[in-house]
């Protein structure tokens, strides 16, 4: 049996030497597979161009003839060298820089290809590269790939080198896509589309190349996530929550409002999931304040009374410790206990909880990743629920579902991605949306103004403390350093300190203890302080209900859902709430973010503009996301490639022949080594 792409080692591809080989494992390259699926992220074009369609500025390629005798100047060790030349009816000077040894080729009447950059003004070419066609041309007229490279390794090695390994190897390179999709789309071979990425004969045949590698990447992520859901549902070994209506209907009229249309639907969907045989795998996303805890405790409450324990990870302490309080206050009247794990749960304290949870006396416990820690053991886990999903890694979510059997799963998220992208991105998992808010939740005002109405801004806040209210004033960020991030709050502390001499000024910031930071938000809460200082601490799920006014400085310096995060800390009583945005954006999109945050307060729009803005890469952070990584596809640029693989990998799946027919025996081959048996592929 031949060797496959993936088992040959890059020491067989002509030309790699045993340092190359070592500088290539740095990129990851070890098999002759991983160096033909490095592909370029750029092209070079060299192909010719004519003046009379190039703009100023432009790097083009150009064929010329030497008109006039080359003159060359020398400084010091550097030199310039210029002369005449000309390309159909127009006269311009080359420039090279360095290149002195050139002097003598430069003879009149001899044809030259020039590469550089035009400057239309001057009618000045400033030459990266040429060649002389009566030496045998060796790359005008073409298209050349660019490659992530360093070290030892440059462009031109790269080149020759996959040239090489497609000579030797492009004839073994296997298809995967079946003969039905291939014809569905006019596919080009898998083997061509591969040689075509790196050696494109022009932009179109390069293109086809990369749309049939990009479906083909989407396609078989997809196909993952169907055939993983669809073995997950064969299997039903979840756990079947058996409880009825009338005990859930008393609990949601024990609630202190009544619950919007949205977030009864999602209550139905999800009583729905856990009362089936296979496990609940749910996204629960909803803008700020649209009631998703809620969600969570209908869910916990119905995971308790059918004779399970239920657990709530969260990212930060302050935040575990408020719905811990607000969980009490629902579940008291119903004898359901609720307990709280966070890293200053210590001692004795921490050794009773563990023990109460493992004997099943606490029902539900409301925690950090302090939860995931190995001694920490349920009796019966029946449901998960994390908030802030994307706060945590795959691999935490899934150490905490395996402390119980195969518990039901619901994942919150505030960080609203527009739906369609959402169910495409996580399809292993089904996905809820609450798009309506809470009734009686009024709008916030949100204002953008520059540094130099700094006064106004104090007045402002002034006469939100008169009136019995109280205000955020959130510190700008700075990235290199969390030392920097402190001292930036403390300075702003002092200064708030001297402007309001009769108002308690209240700071916080990351580098307190646990203890510190809760009697700040305990005095806050509690109307003590009526200004807070703080860093981006307080941006998750904080609720001050009495707080209505967010102030942020050097606004421009967050990213829009982080902005709308923080604005999310106000309204949430029943007074007028106010965000006041204090930069001076730099940049067009610095400015374009205060503009948006300005026009809408919906965080679905938000995050809508924000992808526009920002691409896919930033908005969704890397692989803290959970989302994969492709070399060539783009979540958001090949949207709708990626919603036609959905369907058709949800087809195939759904077809009885998929798992059966000789036809598909490849991508069955390919999922059996993605471990998507196991049921340890996707958390």
């Amino acid at each position: 049996m031949s060797l496959s792409l993936d088992q040959i080692s890059i020491r067989q591809v002509r030309g790699v030497s045993a340092l190359k080989e070592g500088e290539l494992h740095a990129f990851g390259i070890f098999t002759v597979k991983d160096l033909l699926e490095y592909y370029p992220f750029r092209y070079e074009d060299y192909r010719l161009r004519s003046l009379s369609e190039v703009k100023d500025g432009d790097k083009i390629t150009i064929q010329a003839k030497i008109m006039g005798v080359p003159v060359l100047q020398r400084y010091g060790r550097k030199s310039r060298l210029t002369c005449k030349v000309m390309a159909e009816q127009w006269m311009f000077t080359a420039v090279w820089f360095n290149r002195h040894f050139l002097r003598d080729q430069l003879t009149s009447g001899r044809e030259i290809v020039l590469v550089g950059k035009w400057d239309q003004k001057r009618m000045q070419l400033t030459v990266s590269e040429s060649e002389f066609p009566d030496q045998g041309a060796w790359r005008s007229g073409t298209l050349q790939p660019v490659y992530s490279v360093g070290g030892k390794i440059t462009q031109a090695w790269m080149r020759k080198t996959i040239g090489q390994a497609l000579t030797q190897y492009g004839d073994m390179i296997p298809e995967i896509l079946p003969p039905a999709i291939m014809q569905k789309y006019d596919f080009m071979l898998r083997k061509r589309a591969i040689a075509t990425i790196h050696q494109p004969q022009d932009s179109r045949e390069g293109q086809q190349g990369r749309e049939r590698m990009v479906y083909e990447e989407l396609f078989l992520f997809q196909l993952k996530m169907h055939a993983y859901r669809a073995l997950n549902r064969r299997r039903m070994d979840g756990i079947v929550h058996t409880v009825d209506n009338k005990t859930m209907r008393e609990f949601v009229r024990s609630l202190p409002f009544e619950l919007t249309d949205a977030q009864k639907k999602v209550e139905l969907e999800i009583l729905q999931d856990m009362r089936s045989p296979y496990c609940m795998n749910r996204l629960l996303q909803g803008d700020v304040g649209s009631g998703k805890t809620v969600i969570a405790a209908i869910a916990l409450y119905g995971a308790v009374r059918s004779g399970f324990q239920g657990a709530l990870m969260v990212p930060t302490e302050i935040l575990a410790e408020q719905h811990m309080r607000s969980l009490q206050k629902l579940f008291e009247p119903f004898g359901i206990t609720v307990g709280l794990l966070t890293g200053s749960v210590t001692g004795r304290k921490r050794k009773d909880l563990l023990a109460s949870l493992q004997m099943g006396m606490t029902d539900i416990v409301v925690g950090t990743h302090a939860l995931i820690q190995e001694d920490v053991f349920f009796r019966q886990l029946g449901l998960v629920v994390t908030d802030e999903q994307h706060r945590f890694g795959v691999n935490q979510r899934s150490i905490l579902r395996r402390k119980g059997y195969n518990p039901d799963v619901l994942t919150m998220t505030a960080t609203p991605i527009p739906r369609t992208l959402a169910i495409t991105a996580f399809g292993d998992m089904d996905v809820s949306t609450l798009s309506e808010r809470p009734k009686g939740r009024i709008p916030i005002t949100t204002y953008w103004v520059k540094h130099d109405m700094m006064d106004r801004v104090l007045k402002f806040i002034s006469k939100e403390i008169d009136q019995g209210r109280q205000a955020y004033l959130i510190c700008p960020l700075i990235e290199e350093s969390e030392k920097l991030d402190v001292q930036n709050a403390i300075d702003l502390h002092i200064q708030m300190q001297q402007a309001f001499p009769n108002t308690r000024v209240g700071l916080l910031h990351g580098r307190m203890t646990p203890a510190e930071k809760e009697e700040v938000m305990r005095s806050f809460n509690a109307n003590e302080v009526q200004l807070l200082v703080s860093t981006t601490v307080v941006e998750v799920g904080v609720d001050v209900p009495n707080a209505t006014l967010m102030v942020i400085m050097d606004a421009d310096r967050f990213g829009l859902s982080q902005l709308h995060q923080l604005r999310g800390r106000v309204g949430r009583g029943q007074h007028a709430s106010y965000c006041i945005l204090i930069a001076d954006p730099k940049s067009e999109v610095g400015q374009e973010r205060m503009n948006v945050m300005t026009e809408t307060d919906d965080g679905f729009e938000v995050s809508r503009r924000d992808l526009d803005l920002r691409g896919p890469g930033d908005f969704f952070g890397t692989k803290q996301s959970g989302l994969p990584e492709f070399r060539l596809a783009d979540m958001v640029s090949d949207f709708a490639v990626l919603e036609k693989a959905r369907d058709d990998a949800s087809r195939l799946v759904a077809d009885s022949e998929f798992w059966t027919s000789p036809a598909y025996a490849g991508l069955r081959d390919y999922l059996q080594q993605e471990q998507i048996f196991q049921g340890d592929l996707v958390d």
